[in-house]
């Protein structure tokens, strides 16, 4: 396939990529600056990639990322939405200014194709479900919003410069090595962790707030399709996810299954850029990719559990 780029290949999304690509006898170029990823997640992959440290924001890292390179997974970003609440500024620069920077690079490095990570955020208060891709996006954070940003340059890099650039619309990701000891940590393996422990989780809001979480073998799914497929897809935006949805109260009672145990969350008030509901439609990418989930949420979650226990 020739050489494969994956910006941020040492974060929780981009490591399982990685290994995807390694166990497929790839050897990817990975591009991370370790801000949030972790040398860790690589460690059992090391020699058999290739790293470039640097930031997909600093121009001159992004070009020697880029060179000889014919396919990018892009997935560099500062993520989370209660981060991007905290510092705007960061995110931005990050998920725009380093996504453009990017762009640019790769155009000038003639790279045939780009599979950018977006995120079901941009969709924010528009209160429509499922969410389709024709909606109006109404973001609520600044990381929605730099989200959406970025998919507006990869349509207009497309569309000026002959380019493919294709964003993939995450629903709630989770899986093993979603870090749990950031602040800003995901709600699964917060969760996992706390319940492990015998702690009570602490959810923000009633509870009853739903969301669509797909497993990360899904979105590894979809980003290999969307590197190999021959439909038109340049500047367009597609959601990723299993079409089904779960509440937080829902994931505590699976959890308490799974764990062997009857612990009640404790319930503070809603967090500020928090969407109250999401679900997707996912008739797009099965359009487009040929997209299916290949797991569900029930059995995700016991498989991210057992990695957690392990």
């Amino acid at each position: 396939m020739g050489i494969i780029l994956v910006t941020g290949g040492a974060g929780f999304i981009g490591c399982n990529l990685v290994r995807e690509l390694v166990r497929r006898g790839e050897r990817p170029r990975v591009l991370d600056n370790f801000f949030s990823g972790k040398r860790d997640n690589l460690a059992e992959v090391m020699d058999r990639i290739e790293l470039v440290e640097g930031s997909i924001a600093d121009a001159n890292d992004a070009r020697r990322a880029c060179e000889g390179v014919e396919y990018i997974l892009h997935l560099g970003a500062i993520p989370s939405v209660p981060r991007s609440v905290a510092d705007p500024l960061a995110s931005t620069w990050a998920n725009v200014n380093g996504s453009l920077s990017l762009f640019l690079a790769a155009r000038d490095a003639g790279v045939k194709r780009i599979v950018c990570a977006s995120s079901s955020s941009v969709y924010g208060k528009n209160p429509e479900l499922p969410k389709h891709e024709n909606m109006l996006p109404m973001p609520v954070s600044p990381y929605a919003a730099s989200k959406l940003s970025m998919e507006a340059y990869a349509r207009a890099c497309s569309e000026v410069y002959g380019m493919c650039i294709v964003c993939l619309r995450y629903f709630n990701v989770f899986g093993p090595r979603q870090d749990p000891q950031s602040q800003y940590a995901a709600v699964i393996p917060k969760f996992i962790t706390a319940m492990s422990r015998g702690e009570k989780p602490t959810i923000f809001g009633d509870g009853e707030q739903s969301r669509d979480f797909s497993f990360v073998d899904n979105v590894i799914s979809a980003n290999l399709l969307a590197l190999e497929t021959d439909k038109p897809v340049a500047g367009e935006a597609i959601n990723i996810a299993c079409a089904d949805r779960a509440t937080l109260n829902d994931l505590v009672r699976h959890l308490n299954d799974f764990l062997g145990t009857s612990i009640t969350p404790d319930y503070t008030d809603p967090r500020p850029g928090d969407v109250k509901h999401s679900l997707a439609s996912i008739d797009k990418a099965r359009d487009l990719l040929g997209y299916k989930p290949l797991v569900n949420f029930r059995e995700g979650l016991e498989r991210t559990v057992a990695w957690y226990l392990k």
